[in-house]
């Protein structure tokens, strides 16, 4: 299978900016790379920070800009949305038996469990223990099938302090008693923190890419502030494949020359 993986587009109103830059035009701006080169790909995955203060406005332009987007896209809460605002304009997104926007896709590559990490009013993410029950279960009747899991707030530390304090702090402990008995979980995308980072946690994969509009730099003093920067946008290509999981970053607005 062949993945897209979208993140942290922060979209605002129409006809505003964000830290000097346009979250709308840079999302339609990947869009039309995607069309243009890899509509040949699966399905579409954003995982979470959607609009950057949550507003209906926010989420009725990414209902519009979304709209050519050649394949599927599934979506995931981040710390910046409002779930029933979100759920107001996309109101057909599956969500658990609690209204946690979690959903579980059966594809060729195995199973994705998309997570709904988000503690409303909080940068910091949390997993309750109704969501906790609905991971468990999906994992159950799993059984022996690829499993990857799709979250927004990362469970564990990535070395960088000012993410790190606004990590999934609640529940990690309870994530990892959870999946640490199924060996058939295969990788771990998630969101959050703007930056390309890979590595693997508890013997699982994972990987993070930058977002759409602004990044986070590669700061190892800041603490309280999360500083900003305007390092190239990207998106992920995946393939899954039989004991293979390969991730593409692609600077999208990377207007380089090819020299061969």
């Amino acid at each position: 299978m062949k993945i897209i993986q979208i993140t942290d587009i922060h979209l605002v109103d129409r006809g505003y900016r964000l830290h000097g830059l346009d979250p709308l035009h840079r999302l339609e701006t990947c869009i039309a790379d995607i069309n243009a080169k890899n509509a040949d790909a699966d399905l579409c995955i954003i995982t979470g920070d959607l609009a950057h203060k949550g507003t209906i406005g926010a989420y009725e332009a990414l209902r519009d800009c979304l709209r050519p987007l050649s394949i599927p896209c599934h979506f995931l809460m981040g710390n910046h949305d409002h779930r029933e605002n979100f759920r107001k304009v996309f109101p057909a997104t599956p969500c658990d038996e609690n209204g946690f926007v979690q959903a579980v896709i059966d594809a060729a590559a195995g199973r994705f469990l998309l997570l709904d990490t988000v503690e409303q009013g909080q940068n910091r993410g949390s997993y309750c223990g109704k969501r906790r029950k609905w991971l468990q279960s999906q994992l159950e009747a799993s059984h022996a099938r690829p499993v990857y899991l799709w979250m927004h707030h990362p469970p564990f530390k990535i070395g960088i302090p000012c993410l790190d304090r606004i990590r999934l702090l609640n529940h990690a402990d309870q994530i990892r008693q959870i999946i640490e008995p199924h060996q058939n979980i295969k990788h771990i995308f998630l969101g959050h923190v703007h930056r390309p980072v890979a590595g693997s946690w508890r013997g699982i994969p994972f990987s993070m890419i930058r977002g759409t509009n602004h990044q986070v730099p590669f700061d190892l003093d800041a603490f309280e502030v999360v500083p900003k920067s305007h390092e190239p946008p990207s998106y992920a290509i995946i393939f899954l494949e039989p004991g293979q999981t390969i991730v593409h970053s692609h600077d999208y607005l990377d207007r380089s020359v090819q020299l061969f």
